[in-house]
């Protein structure tokens, strides 16, 4: 343990503004110049880059704009089994001198990719919006947040690296530093594939460590044009190895090699179990035990009480089930409602949702395609268990709009043993029913919200009195899926 001293040159952390698409005509029309830009630069090839060298493969990923899977985003390098050790003695050699890296060269890599990120943010939102279907306002958090997490973390890092012993003894000269691991393994999802990817590598390299970057075989781009940023900023080569690849092979093989420090991984449970199964396995030539950070998706819910602003809490529910087409781990995926006020509730949750505008995310409609036709099968398969465990109230079938896949919203009423209506379930891509992850109580008397906010088991619980949806602009002062203008 340590106290710290505050670095004094940094201005302090600030979150990075959001523009209004729609509200401001000049930045929806950044946008659309933006997309315009980009669409030129489609169907690119992209190396490999280990050590600082780029590669090529028989194999390719080929990623599609998944509101148009006809046109090619990019096509990439498929790193496989042979890659592996490749990757991770190029790591291990950029190790031997990044971990002596001054703190000012650390965090000024990641002050100037923030810098390069800030200047081009229409740029890489217009990314987001032909490689996974986020329309403005999603693409808008998702880069912000990457230059939040760069900002943040370069300044955590210059925290820490000024603290100091909790005791000085009397004879001795106390001293505490923190020390890199060695080689992290990064892999990263699709569904925020600047932010969480960028976020991962910026913690780990900032504190010394050097990286294998895996991302999403969906959102491989995105990760490139990052890489690319931080290239421009000045990262030396092997501190990040760019290595798009399939996870059976290429990512199972780094997390199971014995000189693997840690995994920081962003995904599915199953997914996170495996990683955690195998780094748990000491192996050949294993010096130290393997560390595992293990982000998996989770089951949201939203509890409705009886004396809630029900419009509020139509609103808010809404925008958490279906802002991004629900492929969030903070999405809602039940709405639990209080029996006094659950058929208003449902009746004006079905007029909302069903006049949620469909289409091409280019338009910044609020809602668009899921991300791949796995993810489609998975949907159409959760809305006949729906349709199995209660009724639909609305929607339920593929919708073909533009000739794009999209879906329409589902939802399955549930009931008690005893048939009295008790909540309302959300049907989203990956839907499962055994977990919650974050649980928000909506409204209701601070007496009853302390006491179900203290006997839920889940890692972040927010309590949302109604009256702040209207008062907060702020992704930060809500969570971003429950504003009211994410459906206008």
């Amino acid at each position: 343990m340590a106290t710290t001293t505050q670095h004094t040159t940094i201005a302090p952390f600030a979150n990075e503004p959001l523009d209004a698409y729609r509200t401001d005509a000049a930045a929806a029309q950044g946008m659309r110049d933006a997309i315009a830009k980009v669409r030129t630069q489609l169907g690119r090839e992209y190396d490999l880059v280990i050590g600082g060298k780029r590669i090529k493969t028989a194999g390719k990923i080929q990623s599609v704009n998944p509101a148009k899977p006809s046109e090619v985003v990019g096509i990439h390098q498929k790193a496989g089994a042979e890659h592996v050790e490749p990757a991770m003695q190029a790591a291990l050699a950029a190790f031997e001198t990044w971990k002596y890296a001054p703190i000012e060269q650390r965090t000024g890599i990641l002050f100037r990719t923030a810098d390069i990120l800030r200047k081009r943010k229409h740029e890489f939102n217009a990314w987001l919006v032909l490689e996974v279907g986020k329309n403005y306002d999603e693409a808008e958090a998702d880069t912000a947040e990457a230059i939040d997490f760069l900002e943040l973390y370069a300044r955590q890092a210059l925290v820490l690296d000024k603290a100091e012993p909790v005791v000085q003894l009397p004879g001795e000269r106390d001293y505490l530093r923190y020390i890199a691991l060695g080689v992290g393994a990064v892999i990263s999802p699709w569904n925020f594939p600047n932010a969480i990817a960028l976020g991962m590598t910026a913690a780990s390299i900032v504190c010394g460590n050097t990286v294998i970057l895996k991302p999403s075989s969906d959102s491989p781009t995105i990760a490139a044009k990052f890489f690319e940023a931080l290239e421009e900023a000045g990262l030396p080569p092997g501190v990040v190895n760019f290595c798009p690849g399939a996870g059976a092979t290429f990512g199972n093989g780094v997390v199971a090699h014995p000189k693997t420090r840690y995994i920081a991984f962003t995904g599915s449970r199953d997914v996170g179990l495996d990683i955690n199964t195998c780094a748990a396995q000491t192996q050949k030539g294993q010096i130290w035990i393997k560390r595992t950070v293990l982000e998996m998706g989770g089951k949201d819910s939203i509890v409705v009480d009886s004396d809630a602003n029900v419009d509020a809490a139509v609103a808010g529910v809404a925008a958490a089930a279906f802002g991004f087409q629900g492929q969030k781990c903070s999405a809602c995926s039940r709405a639990i409602v209080h029996q006094d006020v659950y058929d208003e509730f449902l009746a004006k949750l079905k007029d909302f949702v069903e006049k949620i505008p469909m289409g091409s995310p280019e338009d910044n409609v609020a809602m668009g395609p899921v991300i791949n036709e796995g993810a489609m099968k998975s949907i159409l398969n959760y809305i006949e268990v729906g349709k199995q465990e209660g009724r639909v109230i609305t929607g339920g079938e593929r919708a073909a709009a533009f000739g794009r896949v999209l879906h329409q919203a589902h939802r399955s009423r549930r009931h008690s043993a005893d048939g009295a209506p008790l909540a309302e379930r959300y049907l989203w891509p990956g839907a499962r029913g055994d977990r919650s992850w974050r649980f928000r109580p909506w409204a209701g008397r601070d007496q009853r919200l302390r006491v179900l906010g203290d006997g839920i088991r889940a890692s972040c619980v927010w309590v949302v009195p109604f009256r702040w949806l209207a008062a907060s602009s702020s992704r930060r002062g809500l969570p971003r899926e429950s504003r009211r203008a994410a459906f206008r």
